[in-house]
């Protein structure tokens, strides 16, 4: 269904295409950016690329004006910012989640926006506008909105589950995955724990951090965007992530379900950015621009699969989720929170928390490989008995195997002897 839905939209914004983003020929301005480059930066498998007949945005922006799109992605919040960070890459556009726009404004790594140039910014309605992260407004313009729950396989998992809880349940030991980033995995502690996701009491996150650490007991997989493969082909139980892609993963394994918990979610906005010295900052504004326009925004809505701050888009009954309850829940369903930026002392305790977790090795367990073996299996535990006498019968096999070559070495060296002699 997503892939006809695609292909019709593809082919009417191809025919509409030069009516609808018409600009003035005599926009000398615009014209004179031609054959210019626009380098981007935004989430892996977060803009609707022409794949299965979808519309290819940056190629159609591309055509409308003549401006070429360089076209990176990042896997996480952290990594983008370090990138940038390091001084070694050059991009016009970026698109970070709140808590990071919200660091980077306050560091100076963002332009502000001429919103002059953003006319379909008017598709934005006050809701998501001026938000804790861009206070001002000055810096951002909204690109999803979603939630973050818990993923489950129906065919794994005993009963529907209702709390983050079923990621530290023993039944699903070696069958659950984990955020492989900071702010996500601590959020979900925090949640159990009935903590504030922004607290800068050092106490709090120490405590968050042991339970991260007693989640190591059920040898939890750290993941990014391999949660897609493990989820959609049943190897794993459990995974927090976010809904927009539960509901991709959902198109290929109908066995997957999705719950918010209980205790509470992370609420979140993406938004475009453009960069401190960016080269070409008016065709950072075109593309901006561009992203916000309906048919392009109903079109990367449909391909990503997450929320939509544009009223065009979620306000459209043709839209695929239109009033979706997963996705644009009623409000006050459960509990969110957002996330803010942290003070430096809260991110460096964060940073040395998270390693120590990753790098935690519960009592009882062994960080070398059996032979033969799982490298996770407790070595006081019945699995991990079970493994020791496999491991020997393996080794006594191989064993004799290495004497019966030994003796046939041997036996073909004292036969050569013998031949020479006689």
């Amino acid at each position: 269904m997503k892939k006809i839905t695609a292909v019709i939209l593809s082919a009417l914004i191809i025919v509409l295409f030069p009516f609808n983003f018409a600009f003035a020929a005599g926009d000398a301005e615009i014209e004179a950016l031609r054959g210019t480059k626009l380098y981007v930066y935004n989430w892996g498998e977060y803009i609707s690329d022409g794949e299965d007949g979808t519309p290819d945005v940056n190629a159609l922006f591309e055509e409308k004006y003549g401006i070429k799109v360089v076209y990176d992605t990042f896997d996480n919040n952290e990594s983008m910012y370090s990138k940038l960070k390091s001084g070694g890459v050059s991009y016009d556009i970026v698109i970070p989640s709140d808590y990071m726009i919200a660091r980077m404004i306050k560091e100076g790594m963002l332009e502000k926006i001429n919103f002059d140039n953003i006319p379909n910014y008017k598709y934005i309605p006050e809701k998501y506008r001026n938000l804790d992260y861009d206070p001002t407004g000055e810096y951002s313009v909204p690109y999803t909105v979603s939630y973050v729950g818990l993923i489950y396989n129906t065919k794994m998992v005993e009963e529907a589950p209702d709390s983050w809880a079923a990621l530290w349940d023993e039944r699903y030991t070696n069958n659950i995955l984990m955020f492989n980033n900071q702010r996500d995995a601590f959020a979900i502690a925090q949640s159990l724990l009935g903590m504030d996701y922004n607290m800068e009491s050092e106490y709090a996150w120490r405590t968050a951090a042991a339970l991260l650490k007693e989640q190591k007991t059920v040898n939890p997989v750290y993941v990014n965007d391999e949660v897609f493969l493990k989820m959609e082909s049943g190897e794993a139980a459990l995974a927090p992530y976010y809904v927009g892609d539960f509901l991709t993963m959902y198109e290929n394994n109908n066995d997957l379900a999705f719950v918010y918990p209980k205790e509470g979610v992370n609420y979140f906005v993406d938004a475009v950015c453009i960069l401190k010295g960016a080269k070409h900052k008016r065709a950072a504004e075109l593309y901006i621009d561009f992203l916000s326009d309906p048919e392009i925004a109903l079109a990367n809505a449909e391909y990503i699969c997450y929320g939509s701050p544009n009223s065009a888009v979620y306000e459209n009954p043709d839209y695929e989720y239109y009033q979706d309850e997963l996705l644009y829940p009623e409000e006050g369903a459960f509990k969110t929170q957002l996330f803010r930026n942290l003070s430096p002392e809260t991110l460096a305790l964060m940073s040395t928390l998270w390693d120590d977790v990753k790098n935690y090795t519960p009592s009882g367990f062994s960080n070398r490989s059996l032979f033969f073996g799982d490298e996770t299996a407790s070595s006081g535990s019945a699995e991990g008995e079970a493994m020791t006498k496999q491991t020997v019968k393996y080794a006594i096999y191989i064993g004799i195997f290495l004497l019966l070559c030994l003796a046939y070495i041997i036996f073909r060296y004292a036969r050569k002897k013998y031949r020479e002699r006689v």
